[in-house]
């Protein structure tokens, strides 16, 4: 009689199963008996662990590509660091099939705003780094500023979603400086910059 999968371990093949029926049969098809199938288990647990397809969905993205940052990026300026996130974002958003964005924004309101979070565990420490080096005058921006790469970046990503699948990296890097060198560095940094 094989053992009876509990926990983390149980949570993880839950997971890959609703990643897999993603991958395989698109986020429209998606359905939390589908993946209790795959995952040979029964749908009441994985309404014990995530209430909709909404949150399994975004918790199975996460586990399948691990966290945005794995660490903080300390390239030694701002640019670099702020640079080294929205590449993180762009290389995530590879992943992200027209089909699965705009279905997990269809159904938004069922996680509210934390796919759209500002990443304070990334962005804070980038802050006070660039503070510390005296290239802002405060680490303490407010969210909206100190976010505002990050959302113009999301934004591109509404604006057209399989672009990221097919912009190579050169122009994702072209974007990117015209976010940061146009926009964001001349908002937050002290003029000589």
């Amino acid at each position: 009689m094989p053992s009876r999968r509990r926990g983390e371990e149980l949570e993880a093949t839950i997971l890959e199963a609703a990643w897999a029926e993603i991958r395989e049969n698109g986020y429209q098809r998606l359905t939390v008996e589908g993946v209790a199938a795959r995952a040979h288990t029964g749908k009441q647990v994985l309404y014990r662990r995530w209430p909709n397809r909404v949150r399994l969905t975004v918790a199975a993205i996460r586990h399948a590509l691990g966290p945005l940052v794995p660490e903080v990026p300390d390239t030694g300026s701002l640019r670099g660091d702020y640079l080294a996130v929205l590449r993180a974002m762009a290389a995530r958003a590879r992943h992200y099939t027209p089909e699965l964005l705009y279905g997990l924004l269809s159904e938004m309101p069922e996680f509210g705003g934390e796919v759209f979070a500002t990443l304070p565990e990334v962005i804070t420490p980038i802050l006070r780094n660039a503070a510390a080096r005296g290239e802002i005058p405060t680490a303490d921006l407010p969210e909206r500023v100190a976010a505002l790469p990050l959302n113009l970046i999301r934004y591109e990503g509404l604006r057209s979603p399989g672009a990221w699948q097919v912009l190579d990296e050169a122009a994702a890097d072209r974007l990117f400086a015209e976010i940061l060198d146009q926009i964001f560095l001349p908002l937050v940094c002290r003029p000589d910059c």
